[in-house]
């Protein structure tokens, strides 16, 4: 049987959100960050860049990064949709879910989250925290103006994008409590209403 390698409030919880709208059985590993079980070496030997998350399949291979997991799940399941099939669809997809991981996620919320990753200077850790909120509304702004006259970020199809954009949003209101641009908040209450989300909000014990 598949495996989720899964961790609270991380990345994940997009690609739990895609397990649940796909509707295949599957097992769910937590991996403990507050324990450092991603650096065990059982977890290695799965991922070794000890990271979530991490699926391993029925033959034991194992698919790691965002995109890449949310792009293999989409295309073993086309019936349920999660990705356009026309060449402009799919390159759009992966272009806004790029943009999500690689910009709103990695260079702007880990800079606010992680700043001790960057610096140890007490002075420069708040100013990196400032400046990663700063980078992390500007690129909602980005995001809101995709989504004016839209239900998805796609358009009128829920695809692996929004999941992407759903583990921000999580982390701006659920974690950090900002206030989302309008269209981006008016997504996230769409997000929150799908039956995947709300299971993943209740293994994260959230409203």
């Amino acid at each position: 049987m598949t495996t989720l390698c899964y961790a609270k409030k991380t990345c994940s919880i997009g690609i739990h959100v895609l397990m649940e709208e796909i509707g295949i059985p599957y097992d769910l590993k937590i991996v403990d960050f507050s324990k450092k079980e991603q650096k065990t070496p059982e977890y290695l030997a799965l991922n070794p860049k000890g990271k979530v998350a991490a699926l391993v399949r029925d033959d034991g291979s194992v698919v790691t990064e965002y995109a890449a997991i949310a792009m293999y799940l989409a295309l073993e399941h086309p019936e349920k949709n999660l990705m356009p099939t026309d060449t402009e669809g799919m390159i759009r997809t992966l272009e806004a879910m790029d943009f999500v991981i690689g910009t709103v996620h990695m260079l702007s919320w880990r800079m606010f989250r992680r700043p001790d990753a960057y610096s140890d200077i007490p002075e420069a850790i708040e100013q990196l925290k400032v400046r990663g909120k700063e980078a992390m509304m500007a690129a909602f702004d980005v995001v809101n103006e995709q989504l004016e006259g839209r239900e998805w970020m796609m358009g009128d199809t829920f695809t692996i994008a929004d999941t992407a954009l759903y583990y921000n949003e999580f982390w701006a209101v659920d974690v950090a409590g900002w206030d989302l641009p309008s269209n981006v908040k008016a997504h996230y209450e769409r997000m929150k209403q799908r039956p995947s989300v709300k299971a993943n909000r209740e293994l994260e014990g959230v409203d």
